[in-house]
């Protein structure tokens, strides 16, 4: 064969890296989704064992009140309602805080101060969880006995140290929504004299909404799934809660109360089980829900 023919037939140094390059990113792609399926599997096949296993109703087991393992009563509505509760007042807490700062960072163009609310923003999401319940229990808790009275440790508590932990998350998001519409549409409307306030609540808004919507998924997804901060300031009591102060417990603070001293392969531990498999496939509807409202925006 012509050398000329073999040389352009032959693949380059180029080729070759770039194909060692798709090989790897292939292969990273694959290990994280065996890893993902695998730990689906495994927090469902251990959370079905307290229902086909020990015989459980699954009925019983969503509307029952009582939560004592060890004198089988596996009820878990109460540290659902908390869950569910905590999670919805953090957000309320949560939201109008994240919005104004996102508005503020991402429409008022000329604040020397932008930079440095976003900057301290950013410096909130590297802050750890036990961080958050030691202020909890160290200022909120205190606070809310004197004001509220009770004991403190509660629903609020726990809202209050919640809506402090997403607090920075739903508010990056929305400034991303916010970046997300373009400034096209922003200088058009000002030209046909639409004042800031105007152009924000009628073509910045709208657009942005579905992404809105997202953040707030995503800042819900988050709080529902904490564990270590919440458990430091709800109290821990498994009881259906009645008003603001009242002590509860979440399905993360069970979980990580009762995972250290119940026995492998015990009742009381496919038990907690259960609760994860009810945690995840919650925390599950609502990424589902988020990528839903994404669908909608595209």
């Amino acid at each position: 064969m012509d050398p000329i023919q073999t040389d352009l037939k032959k693949r380059s140094a180029a080729s070759k890296s770039e194909k060692r390059g798709q090989c790897l990113t292939f292969l990273c792609i694959g290990i994280s989704v065996l890893i993902i399926v695998a730990l689906i599997f495994f927090i469902t096949y251990k959370g079905l064992l307290l229902f086909l296993q020990d015989k459980v109703s699954i009925l019983s087991f969503l509307s029952g009140i009582s939560w004592d393992p060890n004198n089988g009563n596996f009820g878990a509505l109460s540290m659902l309602l908390g869950s569910m509760i905590v999670t919805i007042l953090a957000v309320f807490l949560a939201f109008p805080f994240s919005f104004g700062t996102a508005i503020f960072i991402s429409e008022i163009k000329f604040s020397r101060g932008r930079n440095y609310l976003r900057l301290a923003i950013e410096m909130l999401i590297g802050i750890p969880a036990v961080v958050y319940g030691f202020v909890g229990i160290s200022v909120v808790v205190p606070l809310l006995r004197v004001t509220m009275g009770g004991t403190g440790f509660g629903l609020l508590a726990g809202a209050i140290i919640l809506a402090m932990m997403i607090l920075p998350t739903i508010s990056t998001l929305c400034v991303d929504a916010f970046k997300g519409v373009p400034e096209m549409y922003r200088y058009t409307s000002r030209a046909l004299g639409a004042t800031q306030w105007q152009t924000l609540r009628r073509i910045v808004l709208p657009i942005a909404k579905p992404r809105i919507v997202t953040a707030i998924l995503f800042g819900m997804s988050q709080a529902f799934g904490e564990a270590v901060a919440i458990q430091m300031v709800i109290g821990n009591a498994t009881l259906i809660p009645t008003h603001l102060m009242s002590p509860a417990a979440t399905l993360t603070s069970v979980i990580t109360i009762g995972m250290g001293d119940s026995v492998r392969g015990s009742i009381e531990n496919d038990a907690l089980w259960s609760l994860a498999l009810l945690l995840l496939l919650i925390s599950l509807l609502f990424n589902l829900f988020a990528r839903f409202a994404m669908r909608k925006r595209n």
